[in-house]
C-alpha cells in the first residue's frame, strides 16, 4: 500500500474507490488512524448521556446486536477536533431549544449532523459483512446501484470536512417535526432504511426525517403535507409522515450526480453542482396504496393498526393527518375516545 499523502484542503476523499473502509482509515480524510484511540461514536456522547443509550441494543443487518456504545468509526485527531466536535456542540446547544432550536439550525448543519449518524451506521453494516454473524440477504457491498447512491451521498456530505456551498440546491430532505409531550412518552427512537438512505431519530418531542440523497425532491413533493404537520402531532401521525417520506424515498428512481468545481488559487471554498442525468424517466415509480399501506403498517407497529383496517377503503389508504375532508385532522388521543 502507497505511503498516505495528505489532502490538501479543498481536495475531496473517495472511500468508494477500491472500497476503502476500515478502522484503520479516518472517515473523513482517509488518513491512517490507530484503533481505538482514533475513533468517535456514531451517536455522540451527549446524546448517549442524556437519552442512556450507552448499554442500550440495535440489531444489525446481519442479526447480531450492538451497543450503542460499541458504535464507533475511525477519525484521525485533526478531523475529530475540527471537523466533528465541533458539529456535535452546534447541534447539542440547539437540542436544548427543543423543536425551535433544530428549526433554527441551517440545513447544511442538520444534513451533515445526520449524515454523520448514518455514514457511521453504514460503514459499521460495511465492515460487519466482513464477517457477519448471519449472511444478510441483500449484502449491502454486493449492490452496485446502492453503492452508486451511497457514494453520491458521500460527496455533499464532505462539507463536514471541506468549505463547500451547494449550488442551487440541497443534498438531502430533511423534516423538523413536533410531537404532543402529553400524548408520547418515547424520549428517544431512532430508525432506518440504508438502501434508500431514509431514517429518522427522536429527541423528546422532535422528531427528525430525512431522506440524505434526493437533491431535496421528497421535500419538495411533500411541501404541502409538511405545511400541514408544521403543529404538535400525536405520535400516531408522526409515524404517519414517516411512513410517507420512507416509502417516497423507495420510489425515488433517480441518483443525484455531484460536480465540484475545479479549485482555482484563492479559492475558500468548493463550489458543488448537481446533474440528475436521465430526465426523461420519472423521478418516481407509480405509487400502489398496497405498497404504501405496508409501509404505514410498519410505522404503526406501536398501535396494532391491521392492515385490513389500513386498506379498507384500497384507493384510500387510512389517513390520521387528514380528515374526511382533505383537511388537517387534530387528534388528541389515540385510539379516539
Amino acid at each position: 500500500m502507497s505511503e498516505f499523502q495528505p489532502l490538501a484542503p479543498l481536495a475531496l476523499y473517495d472511500p468508494f474507490e477500491n472500497m476503502r473502509f476500515s478502522m484503520r482509515n479516518c472517515f473523513l480524510c482517509g488518513a491512517p488512524t490507530t484503533p481505538p484511540q482514533d475513533t468517535v461514536p456514531v451517536f455522540a456522547e451527549w446524546l448517549m448521556t442524556r437519552y442512556r443509550l450507552h448499554e442500550r441494543q440495535i440489531k444489525l443487518l446481519d442479526m447480531s446486536i450492538a451497543a450503542y456504545q460499541d458504535l464507533r468509526i475511525a477519525c484521525c485527531p485533526t478531523c475529530r477536533t475540527h471537523h466533528v466536535e465541533p458539529l456535535e456542540a452546534r447541534v447539542e446547544l440547539a437540542s436544548r431549544e427543543g423543536t425551535r432550536g433544530f428549526r433554527d439550525l441551517d440545513e447544511q448543519t442538520l444534513f451533515l449532523w445526520l449524515g454523520k449518524m448514518f455514514y457511521g451506521v453504514l460503514v459499521t453494516e460495511l465492515l460487519n459483512e466482513l464477517d457477519p454473524l448471519a449472511k444478510p440477504q441483500y449484502p449491502l457491498a454486493e449492490n452496485a446501484q446502492l453503492l452508486r447512491r451511497f457514494q453520491a451521498f458521500y460527496q455533499p456530505f464532505q462539507a463536514l470536512r471541506v468549505p463547500m456551498e451547494f449550488e442551487d440546491f440541497v443534498p438531502g430532505s430533511v423534516f423538523v417535526l413536533e410531537t404532543d409531550p402529553a400524548q408520547d412518552d418515547m424520549p428517544f427512537e431512532y430508525d432506518d432504511d440504508l438502501s434508500t438512505i431514509a431514517f429518522s431519530i427522536k429527541l423528546d418531542e422532535t422528531v427528525l426525517v430525512a431522506c440524505l440523497v434526493d437533491n431535496g425532491i421528497i421535500r419538495q413533493a411533500m411541501s404541502r403535507v409538511y405545511q400541514d404537520a408544521y403543529r404538535p402531532l400525536h405520535p400516531v401521525q408522526v409515524a404517519e409522515f414517516k411512513a410517507r417520506v420512507y416509502y417516497a424515498a423507495y420510489l425515488l428512481n433517480v441518483v443525484p450526480d455531484y460536480y465540484p468545481r475545479s479549485v482555482k488559487p484563492g479559492d475558500a471554498e468548493v463550489v458543488m453542482d448537481t446533474l440528475i442525468d436521465d430526465i426523461t424517466g420519472d423521478i418516481f415509480n407509480p405509487w400502489d396504496n398496497s405498497a404504501y399501506g405496508q409501509s404505514l403498517l410498519e410505522m404503526w407497529k406501536r398501535w396494532q393498526i391491521p392492515l385490513t383496517e389500513i386498506l379498507r377503503d384500497p384507493a384510500h389508504p387510512l389517513t390520521f393527518l387528514y380528515d374526511a375532508d382533505g383537511q388537517p385532522r387534530y387528534l388528541s388521543q389515540y385510539p379516539e375516545a
